[in-house]
């Protein structure tokens, strides 16, 4: 049966490919990511791999998907830039409304700027996951991308104790200035991966 992996046949057979495990360690080993499966033209339940793995090709109609975990990667990165963006804009915005005792919409205002920068975080920690760089090789400013998420954990804890004490001063404060150069770092910290990436 047919083996197709990005809309051109692989001659799998030439390959000394038999099962479908066999084509998966060889688009891997061709620095590919499997990002679509298709066997029989429906969906295999992941939940399986391992008994979708021993499927032989000659059973079998195998349509694979893949992409360049580089460009992923970029793309990924270039989404962290986006939402860093969007964090510093409602960051922004945050302070402006606390400065004017408008707490409420403050609040608001600030609680989409951590569901951003939490997005921000996990999407720079899958993207060296997938990519297979350690965190600690990605520098800012000396240090490692593992001593920003350290520093910025401390730092959103620090506005969590604010919010908790009602201190809108502190917490004006700390948005003002420790969390932008914090925004600051994430930029330098993506700067970094990308060259990490081009190398």
């Amino acid at each position: 049966m047919p083996v197709t992996v990005d809309d051109r046949v692989l001659a799998a057979e030439n390959l000394g490919l038999k099962t479908v495990g066999q084509v998966l360690s060889h688009l891997k080993k061709d620095n590919r990511l499997v990002v679509h499966v298709l066997i029989d033209g429906k969906e295999p339940d992941l939940r399986r791999i391992r008994a979708i793995r021993k499927f032989p090709l000659s059973a079998h109609s195998v349509f694979i998907e893949t992409a360049d975990p580089k460009e992923m990667a970029r793309q990924f990165l270039d989404e962290v830039d986006a939402q860093l963006t969007e964090a510093d804009r409602l960051k922004r915005e945050s302070t402006k409304l606390l400065d004017r005792n408008q707490y409420a919409p403050a609040m608001e205002k600030l609680g989409g700027c951590f569901k951003t920068w939490q997005h921000a975080q996990d999407a720079l920690l899958k993207t060296a996951q997938l990519l297979r760089v350690d965190p600690e090789s990605i520098k800012v400013h000396g240090g490692a991308l593992t001593d920003l998420l350290t520093d910025f954990t401390g730092h959103v804890r620090q506005i969590r104790s604010a919010l908790e004490g009602r201190d809108f001063a502190t917490l004006g404060d700390l948005l003002a200035d420790k969390m932008s150069r914090v925004v600051l770092q994430w930029r330098e910290a993506v700067r970094s991966f990308r060259g990490i990436i081009l190398v």
